[in-house]
């Protein structure tokens, strides 16, 4: 039987790129990305109060595709404008909230913290992602030569955002308590940054740590996927719940490192609320000392995908 075929779109970030490309992966579909870009104006205006045109963005998108999988604000518009265009020889899928009626697509993948109501509208327990054991497994002696002591911490550090701005003060705080606790408990940290981490951060770290510690200082797949296998313990810096989501795949001990707010972030704390009452996250300890626990391994992008997979049934592509 012939794959399906899927365009994923996105605007480049790291978590839209996971959540459409892991749906993708789980759906099986033979998928190409579209980074999307808006002409100058529309940038500026939010979807609801966009029209759906295609002069809204520059991309020249062609039909050859059965399945729209989009996530961001920028990826609205063009997922309706292709389901209205082509009906239902395809099926468009949008990931989060898209802030316009959600009559525009035939369904909604959306994490349970953010409280989206529909009768299309799928939910999952945090965000949906690409990472799959197999590949963890694969890439595990990417850094294992690294390796000089039985226990390894992995710190997965992502970047500033409209809840959290990511200052010198902040920052330098939070690695010298992750240094404190590293040495008090023998570890070796693997400290990995993502796309949105600020140049300072990674110079920060480096200044932190001293030369037995593991500084990956470029956005590297391999060694976030090696560090994830590696690791005993794993910290996440609090303004992604995307790597939190893809950290709870490994079952490891998560603690997210939590930092000041600019604005409430209440969208985060469900969050944190809800991966607290299934035993995956801790804060920070106090003591400094890491405490080790089991939980369910969250396994959301294949439990969402059998839902979809079984809707494709009533389309024929054909």
């Amino acid at each position: 039987m012939t794959k399906l075929k899927g365009i994923l779109l996105t605007e480049g970030m790291h978590g839209m790129i996971s959540q459409v490309e892991g749906l993708a992966k789980a759906l099986d579909l033979e998928f190409i990305h579209e980074k999307i870009e808006l002409n100058n104006f529309w940038k500026l205006i939010p979807p609801r109060f966009t029209p759906i045109r295609n002069y809204v963005f520059k991309n020249n998108i062609k039909k050859d595709f059965n399945i729209v999988i989009s996530c961001g604000r920028k990826s609205v518009i063009p997922s309706i404008f292709l389901k209205r265009k082509y009906k239902n020889q395809i099926m468009n899928i949008h990931i989060q909230d898209p802030k316009v009626s959600l009559d525009n697509f035939d369904l909604i993948v959306a994490p349970e913290h953010d409280g989206l109501e529909g009768q299309n509208v799928l939910k999952s327990k945090g965000a949906i992602h690409y990472l799959r054991n197999n590949e963890l497994k694969e890439n595990e002696n990417y850094l294992k030569s690294k390796i000089n002591k039985k226990k390894v911490v992995a710190l997965i550090v992502g970047g500033p955002n409209k809840y959290y701005d990511y200052k010198r003060t902040s920052i330098t705080e939070l690695l010298l308590l992750i240094n404190e606790i590293i040495h008090i408990n023998n570890y070796q940290l693997i400290f990995i940054p993502s796309m949105r981490t600020p140049q300072k951060v990674i110079d920060i770290a480096n200044e932190t740590f001293d030369k037995n510690q593991i500084i990956i200082s470029d956005v590297d797949k391999k060694a976030y996927l090696s560090s994830l296998k590696l690791a005993e313990h794993i910290i996440v810096t609090c303004d992604s719940t995307s790597m939190i989501s893809e950290a709870a795949m490994t079952g490891k001990p998560i603690y997210v490192a939590q930092m000041p707010t600019i604005k409430k972030n209440y969208r985060f704390q469900k969050f944190f609320e809800l991966f607290r009452s299934l035993n995956i996250i801790r804060d920070l300890p106090k003591d400094l000392m890491l405490d080790s626990w089991n939980y369910e391994k969250l396994n959301e992008t294949d439990r969402i995908s059998r839902y979809i997979k079984d809707k494709l049934k009533d389309y024929d592509f054909s």
